[in-house]
């Protein structure tokens, strides 16, 4: 999906329901779309704030405006990508509010990079475990575990109204990237089942993702996304079948017409693939060259 004409509603706090404002941050790129979406949960006593997203000063500006008079009980990551985290401490600070969500995580990554590196300075007050929650004046954050995007990665469930604040996992716009060796393919995929089988029970209404627009029919669109990995995983042994190759010969061969600054997230993509079909007993790997067993 192309990113939308401008303008855009940066730096605006626009209200996706009762409970949930948005604010985008000023940071589009063809990773980020739009920009990166801090959700503000809560009414006007207390509120908590997911995904504080950059340290960019006139984000900050807009979701102070956005936050008012209001308590912020805490501050809450989903990962901690650049366009994520960073902003957690300086809002903290401003706030008062401890930084409440999921693990620290540095990682050093060779070769070239397809996503946002990580926030080397994600200090959090707390690490919610899977199920644990956060609460304040009419809502429930819930924490989800969704290992695979990033090890780290958590989706919040707001119990009041069955809204899912997804991060990256699931995005209204793009599948996610997947980036050996904190990401994994098989544990993405797992977490997807996870929120199919949510969506399936109809605990989830509608997604909140970090990128792009929501995510009004959940259980849809993560059927499609499982089927999309299924058919790409498919294409790979297919391709690997025919002839042992490398991830720069297997990118040009699945992807037709890419967009060339994405080479390198595809080129990501098809390594967890690899990996995963790997440590499945499915695929090996000599120097370079992948092939199948």
């Amino acid at each position: 999906m192309g990113i939308p004409e401008k303008p855009w509603p940066t730096g605006l706090s626009e209200q996706a329901e009762p409970l949930v404002r948005r604010v985008l941050a000023p940071n589009p790129s063809p990773y980020t779309y739009t920009g990166t979406q801090t959700y503000i949960v809560g009414a006007e006593s207390d509120v908590a704030v997911i995904d504080p997203g950059p340290d960019e000063a006139a984000h900050l500006d807009a979701l102070m405006a956005a936050i008012g008079d209001a308590k912020v009980a805490a501050i809450m990551c989903t990962h901690t990508h650049r366009d994520h985290s960073p902003a957690a401490a300086p809002l903290a600070k401003l706030t008062g509010a401890p930084i409440i969500g999921c693990a620290p995580l540095i990682l050093e990554v060779d070769g070239p990079r397809s996503d946002e590196s990580f926030d080397t300075t994600y200090a959090p007050d707390r690490v919610l475990e899977d199920g644990e929650q956060m609460t304040g004046t009419g809502w429930t954050l819930t924490a989800i575990h969704t290992p695979g995007h990033t090890s780290n990665h958590l989706c919040f469930a707001l119990e009041e109204s069955g809204a899912l604040f997804t991060g990256d996992h699931v995005m209204g716009w793009s599948t996610s990237v997947v980036v050996p060796p904190d990401g994994n393919m098989g544990d993405y995929m797992a977490s997807l089942d996870r929120l199919y089988a949510r969506a399936d029970d109809g605990k989830d209404r509608v997604y909140y993702a970090a990128h792009g627009a929501p995510i009004e029919k959940p259980r849809q669109l993560v059927r499609g996304m499982i089927g999309h990995r299924r058919q790409r995983e498919n294409q790979i042994v297919r391709l690997l079948a025919e002839e042992p190759r490398s991830i720069e010969d297997l990118v040009p061969a699945m992807y037709k017409g890419l967009d060339p600054r994405l080479t390198g997230a595809a080129g990501m993509s098809v390594k967890a693939h690899l990996l995963d079909l790997e440590s499945r007993g499915m695929a090996q790997c000599s120097g370079d060259i992948w092939q199948t067993i």
